[in-house]
């Protein structure tokens, strides 16, 4: 009896140590030097063009440990290209959280890749913090308390285009070209939703892949429709290619692109800026290839951190804007830590943000978030382009967001 109450003692004796080294591992990151950060991009694929937001993110994160880190700790940023595979992004996620020992994700690209981390990261209490993606489903915050996106979601962009559309063009014939995507998918849910009964407004709308060969019978699909308003919904580089072909057609319908597409260098310049007059959109960021901003202080600081630090990528590139605001908040939170990064404290700060701006966004954008609020922009401008700067009309418009709205 005495020498099985001995091995039952043993035997709890080390249950409680490899539990301690179990907590001890857990807690190493929030113990070390270096803040860990994790980051899944795609760096090549079909949606390679974005990987100038790790590269800008990056770059972010050099500036700021040569300016002596935060709160006294250096940032060790660790990106991965998954070449836009979801199954790829929760392997390098388990790797860089099981083998890198990261405290954090932050900014990965994409809906489908988030997605499917994020039942993982919440299984491990690991936060999953300004997701690149504007999909609903990447900011619930009851069901997913570990997740939170950044951008506006893109059902409300939607919604504000086709708000537009009731409100300038209510009997206007329209056609849509979308992505055939989660993302091009949700930009024109928020378009059916917001159009109501003006849905049958809609003659034809055409999904497209985004390594599709067929841009011109598209478009020359559309233009036959006879539609006066033109809806394009997807990445920059076929923004340019669809509203080149157009003009190439001697089609000139009031032409509406997406957020992501609203770029002076990456789509309306490509596509040639006399083409692109004309071309309506909603933005939340500053365009970095904008004459409007050439004296604003926050962009002449950007323009000072790509000369310095991220000479590799154009100075007017969208994408690594984008980036360099995301690190910029996730910065913001890492200093509100104080002397304690745990995970639990980092999700607690990045849910406490008020009224944050990021310097390069537009005037009155603001970041809000709370426990049960995680989506932290909710608030875009409408822009038109004149052929050489967005102009913004209207105010600032509030996009509305329920928690569990995206199921």
């Amino acid at each position: 009896m005495r020498v099985t109450g001995r091995l039952l003692f043993v035997f709890i004796a080390a249950l409680a140590s490899l539990g301690a080294m179990s907590q001890q591992r857990a807690e190493q990151a929030a113990d070390d030097k270096d803040i860990r950060i994790g980051n899944i991009v795609p760096y090549s694929g079909p949606l390679s063009e974005f990987g100038a937001i790790g590269k800008a993110e990056a770059a972010y994160f050099d500036m700021i440990n040569d300016r002596g880190g935060i709160n006294g700790r250096k940032i060790r940023f660790i990106t991965r290209d998954d070449n836009s595979d979801p199954a790829t992004a929760l392997e390098l996620t388990r790797d860089l959280v099981e083998k890198d020992g990261v405290q954090l994700m932050f900014g990965s690209f994409g809906t489908p890749g988030n997605l499917a981390t994020r039942w993982y990261l919440n299984e491990k209490q690991i936060p999953q913090l300004f997701l690149a993606s504007g999909d609903e489903e990447l900011s619930q915050a009851r069901a997913f308390p570990w997740t939170m996106g950044w951008q506006p979601s893109f059902r409300s962009e939607g919604r504000i285009y086709a708000n537009y559309i009731q409100a300038y063009y209510p009997r206007k014939k329209i056609v849509v070209l979308w992505q055939n995507d989660q993302f091009g998918r949700m930009l024109y849910k928020g378009i059916q939703e917001g159009l109501g009964e003006l849905n049958r407004h809609v003659l034809v709308d055409v999904a497209f892949d985004i390594s599709d060969e067929h841009l011109e019978s598209h478009v020359s699909i559309l233009k036959r429709a006879g539609a006066d308003i033109f809806v394009f919904l997807g990445v920059p580089s076929t923004a340019s290619k669809v509203i080149q072909l157009a003009a190439s057609l001697n089609w000139h319908p009031v032409f509406i692109v997406n957020d992501a597409s609203a770029s002076i260098a990456n789509a309306m310049a490509p596509a040639g800026l006399e083409n692109s007059a004309g071309v309506i959109s909603a933005a939340f960021l500053k365009d970095p290839s904008d004459p409007a901003w050439k004296d604003d202080p926050a962009m002449k600081d950007w323009f000072a951190f790509m000369d310095r630090y991220h000479k590799v990528e154009s100075t007017n590139n969208s994408a690594a804007l984008y980036g360099y605001a995301a690190a910029e908040a996730l910065t913001k939170v890492l200093r509100q830590c104080g002397d304690d990064f745990s995970r639990e404290n980092i999700m607690r700060q990045a849910a406490s943000l008020r009224d944050y701006h990021p310097s390069v966004a537009l005037p009155d954008i603001r970041m809000n978030t709370s426990p049960d609020s995680y989506l932290p922009i909710r608030q875009m401008r409408l822009v038109q382009f004149d052929g050489r700067s967005w102009q913004p009309f209207g105010a600032v418009i509030e996009t509305a967001f329920t928690e569990g709205m995206a199921r």
